[in-house]
């Protein structure tokens, strides 16, 4: 076992282990550490705790010190000198004209590199622009283009539902997710309703997915033959939220549709719904290329 912090860099970014190196640190602590690409300032959100050695990255860096007054002026000062980066380089591309989308600055601790999140459609020669900034800040220029996921998160804003995006406040990593997951879900697979902000399928449906597998798993499949507590009968629709089904049960001379529990059934013929095949998957769409459309539901 290995004792361990976490520590975060970024609000909602991933969550970085370090050793702590004897020191005393708690969660909410400012700490300076060593990272990969320099010395760096963070938030640590995990304290103190004991990890196994397959969770780490090897090797494991240390925390150099808390994070004293010093410090916290400095990296306020950082964050003052972002936004200067910010217009000087959105400037610099307006005048090489360069299809590029700036979204975020970011300076290392020490100041050895300054860091810039850019967005394109494709490939972008911006060795002359890389040459100006250096020729301005006179440090390491780093250009890094994100995708459309990272964009909202670093961006923020308010999703589909009315509250802040999941990415921007709380999730750390993005999961896959895939339109297999909106079909299992029952939901309507309309791209307007089931995307986000980024245009990808929203990240939410990752949530409960497990339970919807679960559940499918014992949900039977319309035109399967079920024995229930009223008799024998044909399932005509289910409901995985409800986790039951309608079964059409031949009741005296006549027959009723009943909803049932699927607890209270036992399959005779016919089968479980299970996974969905991707391949039966139709998008709805209004007007364009369900090609087109199925691309930007990719998983990413």
């Amino acid at each position: 076992m290995v004792t361990v912090v976490g520590v975060r860099f970024k609000k909602a970014g991933k969550i970085y282990y370090f050793s702590p190196e004897g020191l005393d640190i708690k969660k909410y602590d400012k700490v300076i550490v060593e990272t990969a690409r320099g010395i760096e300032f963070g938030d640590c959100v995990i304290g103190s705790k004991e990890i196994g050695e397959d969770q780490i990255v090897s090797p494991l860096k240390n925390v150099i010190r808390k994070a004293n007054e010093e410090d916290i002026a400095k990296n306020n000062e950082n964050k003052e000198k972002e936004k200067e980066a910010l217009e000087i380089c959105t400037s610099k591309i307006e005048q090489h004209e360069l299809k590029m989308k700036l979204i975020d600055v970011e300076y290392t601790f020490d100041n050895n590199k300054v860091i810039f999140y850019f967005t394109a459609d494709g490939r972008v020669d911006f060795r002359e622009l890389v040459k100006d900034l250096a020729s301005v800040f006179r440090t390491r220029i780093e250009l890094r283009q994100i995708g459309v996921r990272d964009e909202a998160k670093m961006i923020g804003g308010l999703g589909p539902c009315g509250r802040t995006m999941c990415c921007s406040t709380f999730l750390g990593d993005f999961a896959p997710v895939s339109i297999k997951m909106a079909k299992e879900q029952s939901l309507s697979l309309n791209p307007t309703k089931i995307s986000g902000i980024c245009g990808r399928l929203m990240c939410c449906l990752n949530y409960e997915q497990e339970t919807y597998e679960g559940i499918r798993k014992r949900l039977p499949r319309v035109s399967s033959i079920l024995e229930t507590p009223y008799g024998r009968g044909e399932v005509v629709s289910n409901n995985v939220v409800k986790e039951s089904v309608k079964v059409k049960i031949k009741l005296n001379d006549s027959e009723d549709i009943i909803e049932i529990p699927i607890a209270d059934t036992t399959l005779v013929s016919g089968g479980f719904e299970g996974a969905v095949n991707v391949d039966e998957i139709k998008i709805e769409v209004e007007d364009g290329d369900a090609e087109i459309i199925k691309e930007l539901f990719k998983e990413n």
